[in-house]
């Protein structure tokens, strides 16, 4: 049976596959403008998301180690998912032109801790 992996392991793969998908959403605007291809790209986008967020969720259940004054910050890598998915799903289908929302990405998920 193979080991479990730690939580920092695993903080440090959803973290990653995160900066993954950021990175993705790049190269696939550039790369695929107005082709039918861009919508298969985009699609794989959103599951990659789906799995990215289940990933987190089961690492958020994992137990702390209690041994550093920091923790990963879950909610906020939920909410950029979903700011992801959501800015996904208006290209793909739009309701009508509105302005677009200016509001970035946060990206810092390390939340210091007090003492114990």
């Amino acid at each position: 049976m193979a080991p479990r992996p730690t939580s920092t392991t695993t903080r440090r793969v959803a973290l990653a596959f995160a900066v993954a998908i950021c990175l993705c959403g790049r190269v696939v605007h550039a790369y695929a403008a107005d082709t039918a291809s861009e919508s298969a790209h985009l699609a794989a986008i959103e599951r990659q998301l789906d799995t990215i967020d289940r990933l987190a969720t089961q690492s958020e259940q994992l137990p702390d180690s209690g041994t550093t004054h920091e923790h990963f910050d879950y909610a906020r890598l939920h909410a950029d998912i979903a700011r992801v998915r959501e800015g996904i799903q208006d290209y793909l289908s739009p309701r009508r032109p509105l302005p677009r929302d200016p509001s970035t990405l946060v990206g810092h998920y390390r939340v210091r801790t007090d003492a114990p």
